[in-house]
């Protein structure tokens, strides 16, 4: 079966990760099913950033990830202007967003769709996945009380 990649909106897919043996694999391979998968302590359930290698609350350095509610809130955000020839596909400004999980987890995401605006602070929003060649990666989705 021949893979057909698909076309971004925001960057060039010769910057898709290359999902195996990547640290990340848990969150790509959930994606993939539309479901948003992330990093929990397996000693404390403690969520933990995406690279993080040991538990600030009980030292354990062993993770669980788990599928989380695809919903949160705008921590902070701002407008990127700054383009790279050749990577970012888009010509006008694009939203770069502080998003805090219900799952209590922060994530920095970009939106599904092209958008030159920004969301306001503690609007509530849905994640939905962009997808850059056949890697599908998280994305703010819908916006709901702006």
């Amino acid at each position: 079966m021949t893979t057909v990649a698909i076309a971004d909106w925001l960057l060039d897919s010769t910057l898709a990760p290359a999902v195996d043996g990547d640290s990340l694999a848990p969150l790509y391979e959930a994606a993939t099913r539309g479901e948003l998968a992330l990093p929990f302590c397996a000693g404390c359930a403690q969520p933990l950033e995406l690279d993080q290698e040991i538990c600030d609350t009980c030292g354990s350095s062993e993770q669980d990830w788990r599928t989380v509610e695809l919903r949160g809130i705008v921590h902070s955000a701002t407008l990127m202007h700054r383009r790279e020839p050749g990577l970012v596909r888009t010509e006008n400004p694009y939203p770069i967003v502080d998003v805090e999980l219900t799952s209590g987890h922060r994530l920095v995401l970009t939106t599904v769709h092209p958008t030159n605006t920004t969301p306001a602070i503690g609007t509530t929003l849905t994640i939905g996945f962009r997808h850059l060649a056949n890697v599908a990666i998280p994305a703010i989705d819908t916006l709901e009380d702006q």
